[in-house]
């Protein structure tokens, strides 16, 4: 088993800048890749960005693009999302995730093991 627990998040200013944390403990070596994923209210959970565990190749969101950086430290077994120039519409629980079977999946239901969730808020 894979335990996932995510921090950093608080609430934000439009155009501000957020790094959550992913801090994964248990069978890591089990990990072919990790993912980020969101949720607003009313709204179905959503890929946001994506990472093999040998951080070679990352995946992000069209709505992310060129604002989130997904990175690892695999000697910390930690992942991070680097947010910048945050917006209200990126206001939602933000999950962690991981992947047992297969790298930079970008489905809901193709990862393994989930954090609980931090909460980012966007103020306008």
């Amino acid at each position: 088993q894979v335990q996932l627990a995510e921090s950093g998040g608080g609430l934000v200013q439009a155009g501000g800048s957020l790094r959550l944390s992913c801090a994964a403990s248990g069978r890591t070596f089990n990990l072919y890749g990790m993912g980020w994923f969101r949720q607003a209210p009313g709204k179905e959970r959503e890929f946001v960005a994506a990472i093999t565990k040998s951080r070679s190749f990352t995946l992000y969101a069209d709505s992310v693009k060129g604002r989130f950086t997904i990175s690892t430290d695999n000697a910390k077994n930690t992942m991070y999302l680097q947010m910048n120039s945050l917006k209200p519409e990126d206001t939602a629980v933000y999950y962690c995730a991981g992947d047992r079977l297969s790298p930079l999946n970008t489905r809901v239901d193709g990862y393994n093991y989930w954090g609980q969730g931090t909460q980012v808020t966007v103020s306008s």
